[in-house]
């Protein structure tokens, strides 16, 4: 079994269009997972919901941008951001971000839930806003993580590759498609194995070039409100 976990697209629709070329390549895939933030900060919001429409087969799990653009779509006071991303995908993309899923949790052939499960989800198991970090201890990840049990947690949110254990489970950001924040202004993903035999699952993190170049030209021509804030933040990939 192979699954792709992918996360953070931001309205980057050249770098998601990149990732999929890629999966293209590299598949096949039993399922692919869009872990949220698919439209807020980037250039081509209705592009990469386009672009989703179009693998109708893909899962496709909330963020914390998603649900604050829903939040602000009955708001007289969102944000100049929001604004454009929101005019740009229009009511019908306002319904889709608002019934996305939570998560996803796959018990592999074979595998015995919940301890040899894949849990996909944007943040962390319990809401969309706290960050596992590569950084925090053991102990601080625990309380993130609480009493969720699998063998894989594979998140974005935070937009730092890394992969680490906790208490036997392991921790795998994935990353972002879209605006990378760990110094390394690559498009990223996860490809996660499940051996049976072993039963166990392997972690491979995928990064390609950016399109930099077309995706400067995308934002300087798209209207969003302060193109060279938002192309110097893509550029300099961290926070």
């Amino acid at each position: 079994m192979r699954i792709a976990v992918l996360s953070d697209i931001h309205g980057f629709s050249l770098a998601f269009q990149t990732v999929l070329d890629d999966l293209e390549r590299s598949g096949p895939f039993d399922e692919v997972i869009v872990a949220g933030d698919l439209c807020a900060v980037g250039p081509d919001p209705a592009g990469v919901l386009a672009l989703l429409g179009r693998h109708p087969a893909f899962t496709v799990l909330t963020g914390n941008t998603d649900r604050d653009l829903v939040e602000a779509a009955g708001s007289r006071d969102a944000g100049g951001a929001d604004r454009f991303a929101l005019r740009e995908i229009g009511e019908d993309g306002v319904a889709y971000l608002a019934n996305l899923v939570f998560s996803r949790r796959i018990t592999p052939p074979g595998g015995t839930a919940p301890l040899d499960d894949l849990l996909a989800v944007h943040a962390n198991p319990h809401n969309l806003d706290e960050k596992l970090t590569p950084e925090m201890s053991d102990r601080a990840a625990r309380e993130v993580i609480g009493d969720t049990r699998a063998a894989v947690l594979a998140f974005g949110h935070h937009h730092v590759a890394f992969e680490r254990r906790v208490d036997g489970m392991v921790l795998v950001d994935v990353s972002a498609v879209g605006n990378p924040k760990d110094g390394d202004l690559r498009c990223k993903y996860g490809v996660f194995t499940w051996d049976e035999v072993a039963r166990a699952w392997s972690v491979e993190q995928r990064k390609l070039p950016y399109p930099l170049d077309e995706t400067e030209d995308q934002i300087r021509a798209s209207g969003l409100p302060d193109p060279d804030k938002t192309f110097r933040k893509l550029r300099q990939a961290s926070y």
